[in-house]
């Protein structure tokens, strides 16, 4: 669940004036729509093109500035009503570099001023928008960019980062620490002289970093930065600029837009793809936000009273199943894909939006880079008018192509429910969800083994195939796992922990799907037991990277956990009928005991058998393994993708609390 524990009054549609949703439901249907690429401003040779689509609109009015703040118009402009509800206006190409803001009349009213919702570039707190050339804001060699060649998203592995929280600790070493420009800086090192930013990320060896949402969201004051206010950004306020916060000077809209991209242009160098967290779900204002003032109402789900749905948790759902809405929502992601060279994209909340309009997005982005992939929260915070065999759920997964969801499934199943800080899971002791882990290691999909009327969360195998399917354990939402084995196991040692935290994550990246990992869990990071810290400040959220050499053992697994996945296909299958043949697990009486093989070379590995064995338990069990030639590849705690010695098989110890892998060629 992605509760920010923000809160919002339940506001009616006040300037839609209407009581009713189905009456409002019916005459949105019947407005024009317009799925060009050109809304916003387009700059050309006959000047800058202004352009809104606002069909209720009585008039409609462009407002330039000299400034992004405190300065009175240069000059107004008032557009002309053309086809499909889209008002258009020509200015003198003198206007670049100026502001602006568009004004509509709506039922004989003038509107509050509004950047639009398809401001490209804005000044500080993105109150209004910026007219530049976005070729003045690429790097140098913007031109070759390019993100790692993705074949399957079941190759990449997931690394969940906030801005802040991995640069902003005294002890990264990084100059510009919260900034996007923080994952430019090389050589940064603790005063211990260990790796941090972006090479602290190529030595763990993650393909993708997972950041937190960088458009330009509503609850920082970008003029006043010196009070270090904190949040993870769900707030939605311009959706295809960049935060301001991120960047060294949030007044010039340039400086947004070229250190953002020097971000992800310093990532790709270091064979890093780039995935960006995107909230079309919910906006951040209600009656004034900058889709209610430009075309009232229509891009809102509401009850039958007329007030704003509210799926979300924040005071009001968008309707993705209205066309407008749907062409925003894909022409935004096709911008930041183009404009940005992003490499993927999670979406929030997703299954508050259409598997219509999901199916629509992933097939857009692959147009534009085939190595582009979508996963989501398959969940809603709320009721929603949306009937549920069409919402992006993760039970209807199956229905939209090349969309993956969040397992809870595998992560409640390891560690504990999300929701009760003392519940304890398969890792940390609590019998029961032996069944539970098997479908997160299947992938959700159908396999003859698998009894899927013992799971926990899901009754069926809702996936049919594993590339829609994201494994992980913890992320920014709720407890970290650090701070959740602190809770459901206060009694045991600090070492205990870390051997929970060991076979967690081991589970996660043997089983098959895609591996997602919270950033700072390598070094065992926490967050003081706060769960919700969407606005906490820095001395919760930031990673202290010291901890790096206190917990080097833990960071030196992670390391080769990852390696092991990377260099074996066969933890990554592509299809659910190699998974169904190539698993097969052992019959198994006991409880947190799960053993299983990996057969038949699977997906072209090396490796002819992998062994896996995973103890939930306090106490030693014994296993028995067929004999054989066996490298021993991870044993009580520790790992080694290469070996760390041999066996014939036979009846096999395995540890308190860890994993034991074998691998034999032959």
């Amino acid at each position: 669940m992605c509760t920010r524990g923000l809160t919002f009054g339940l506001m009616s549609i006040g300037a839609a004036g209407l009581s009713a949703a189905q009456n409002i439901d019916s005459r949105f249907d019947s407005f024009p729509t317009y799925a060009g690429e050109d809304l916003e401003l387009a700059i050309s040779q006959q000047g800058i093109k202004f352009s809104l689509w606002s069909p209720e609109a009585d008039a409609v009015r462009v407002r330039i500035y000299p400034t992004d703040r405190n300065s009175d118009p240069l000059e107004i402009i008032d557009l002309t009503k053309g086809e499909n509800g889209v008002w258009r206006a020509i200015a003198s190409a003198d206007h670049i570099g100026h502001f602006y803001t568009f004004q509509i009349a709506h039922r004989g009213k003038w509107l509050d001023e509004t950047p639009g919702i398809w401001a490209k570039a804005v000044g500080t707190n993105g109150h209004r928008a910026a007219i530049v050339n976005l070729d003045d804001t690429d790097p140098i060699a913007w031109e070759s960019d390019k993100g790692p060649k993705v074949e399957s998203i079941n190759d990449v592995v997931l690394y969940e980062m906030h801005h802040r929280d991995f640069s902003m600790h005294p002890s990264s070493g990084i100059v510009h620490k919260g900034k996007f420009l923080a994952l430019t800086e090389q050589g940064t090192t603790t005063p211990s002289g260990d790796k941090t930013g972006i090479d602290h990320l190529k030595e763990l060896g993650i393909t993708h970093v997972h950041i937190l949402p960088s458009y330009d969201y509503n609850s920082v004051d970008e003029a006043n930065l010196q009070s270090n206010q904190y949040n993870w950004g769900y707030d939605p306020y311009n959706y295809n600029a960049p935060e301001g916060s991120y960047s060294t000077d949030p007044a010039n809209p340039i400086s947004r837009i070229r250190e953002m991209k020097e971000m992800i242009q310093a990532l790709h160098n270091a064979g890093i793809g780039v995935v960006m967290d995107v909230v079309y779900n919910h906006t951040a204002n209600d009656d004034d936000s900058n889709f209610s003032l430009t075309a009232p109402g229509y891009y809102y789900r509401h009850r039958q009273d007329g007030s704003y749905s509210d799926a979300s948790g924040c005071g009001n759902e968008t309707a993705s199943d209205r066309q407008q809405m749907r062409n925003f929502i894909i022409n935004s992601v096709k911008y930041w894909a183009s404009e940005y060279h992003i490499d993927g994209f999670r979406f929030d909340l997703m299954a508050i939006h259409d598997t219509e309009t999901m199916t629509e997005v992933a097939k857009a982005l692959k147009e534009i880079n085939p190595s582009i992939f979508v996963y989501g929260e398959g969940w809603t915070a709320g009721d929603s008018p949306l009937p549920v065999e069409r919402r992006a759920l993760k039970e209807n997964v199956a229905k939209m192509e090349g969309i993956a969801v969040f397992s809870d499934d595998i992560r409640d199943a390891i560690k504990g429910h999300y929701s009760n800080a003392a519940d304890r899971g398969f890792a940390t002791g609590k019998p029961g969800n032996e069944e539970t882990v098997k479908i997160g290691i299947v992938a959700s999909t159908a396999h003859p083994q698998v009894d899927y009327t013992k799971g926990n969360n899901s009754k069926f195998a809702y996936a049919s195939s594993p590339s829609q399917i994201i494994n992980y354990v913890s992320c920014h939402d709720d407890l970290t796992l650090t701070d959740k084995l602190a809770k459901s196991m206060p009694d045991a040692s600090v070492e205990e922990r870390l051997r929970a935290a060991r076979l967690a994550q081991t589970i996660v990246f043997t089983s098959q799907g895609t591996p997602f990992m919270f950033a700072g869990e390598e070094v065992f990071r926490d967050k003081h037991g706060v769960h919700n810290s969407y606005k906490s400040p820095d001395s919760i959220n930031a990673i202290d990277w010291t901890q790096k050499r206190t917990y080097a053992d833990q960071f030196n697994y992670y390391k080769e956990l990852i390696r092991l996945r990377k260099e074996h296909p066969a933890f990554r299958m592509r299809t659910a009928e190699e998974i169904a043949k190539n698993i097969v697990f052992d019959k198994v009486y006991e409880p947190n005991l799960i053993s299983y093989s990996i057969k038949n070379n699977a997906n072209g590995d090396e490796w002819k058998e992998i062994k896996l064995v995973f103890n939930g338990s306090d106490e030693a069990k014994t296993v028995k393994v067929g004999k054989g030639d066996w490298t021993i590849i991870a044993e009580d705690g520790k790992i080694n993708a290469d070996g760390m010695g041999n066996t014939r098989g036979g009846n096999l110890t395995v540890a308190p609390r860890s994993a034991l892998i074998l691998a034999r060629v032959k």
